[in-house]
């Protein structure tokens, strides 16, 4: 389904023109729960399809509605992916009672490029517009969650340069390379956090992921981390590593100790 049923803002802003959309992974459900709305990561240049439908399949395997989107990546740039995850945010709580949604388990959960995308979602949110003429736009867009999987946080130090350029062009200012760089951006309504990384990541290193742990720590949000030793960039859902692939089973674990999971049965539609 489209983001917007009507204009995309932005969409002619770039000569390759795409419209963005998300795909629905929808669970019928007894009692409303909880949804997690899903970014490929791929450097602000594409999206990965291994971190698309088979994440959205484990989350109704434990539960969980999702929702993949795809956003909008170069050669459009800052600010439009954020305005498609915020839009995908709304779009999923104007429609929670019809999908059988609770709109306060509203997460979102990304890798890489979608984790830095996933991460700024998270601490660049308003309440929604009470006057706006689309009920889409009347919905906050504050998730009530974010799942991080070897995101990109920084676009200083240890920065995936690719992410940057892609999304800020060649020559980005440092006052823009600090305002995209989450670990500055989490404040109190800053939603709880899991992020799990591999310590010898060769392309986003690990210290993104512990920057954004320690910004947390500091603003006393609570979050789940996990570092496990070996592991490529890009795992997904990590199946060839038996290390790294128990981030799923610890991401389940948290998401039940914040009480996002649904209690009923439910079966896939």
């Amino acid at each position: 389904m489209k983001l917007w049923e009507e204009e995309t803002p932005g969409y002619e802003s770039a000569e390759e023109r795409f419209e963005p959309y998300m795909k629905p992974y929808l669970l019928e459900r007894n009692n409303p729960g909880g949804a997690v709305i899903v970014l490929p990561g791929g450097g602000y240049q594409g999206r990965a399809d291994h971190e698309g439908e088979p994440v959205a399949l484990w989350l109704n395997s434990i539960g969980l509605s999702a929702f993949v989107v795809q956003y909008r990546v170069a050669p459009y740039r800052h600010p439009y992916p954020l305005l498609d995850a915020q839009r995908a945010i709304r779009l999923v709580r104007h429609h929670a009672q019809e999908w059988s949604i609770d709109p306060e388990r509203i997460g979102i959960l990304g890798f890489s490029a979608g984790g830095h995308l996933a991460a700024w979602a998270s601490n660049d949110h308003d309440s929604g517009d009470p006057e706006a003429l689309d009920p889409v736009e009347r919905q906050s867009s504050r998730p009530n969650a974010s799942i991080l999987c070897y995101p990109v946080i920084s676009f200083n130090e240890f920065s995936h340069e690719g992410s940057v350029h892609n999304l800020l062009g060649e020559h980005p200012s440092e006052a823009m390379r600090r305002t995209l760089s989450m670990q500055h951006a989490v404040k109190p309504g800053t939603p709880p956090a899991f992020l799990w990384h591999t310590s010898d990541d060769g392309a986003v290193p690990v210290e993104n992921s512990l920057l954004y742990a320690g910004a947390l720590s500091k603003h006393q949000i609570p979050f789940e981390l996990h570092v496990f030793p070996h592991g490529r960039h890009g795992l997904g859902l990590a199946e060839e590593e038996p290390d790294a692939s128990r981030w799923t089973e610890l991401c389940e674990g948290w998401l039940r100790s914040i009480g996002f999971m649904a209690q009923a049965a439910v079966t896939g539609r």
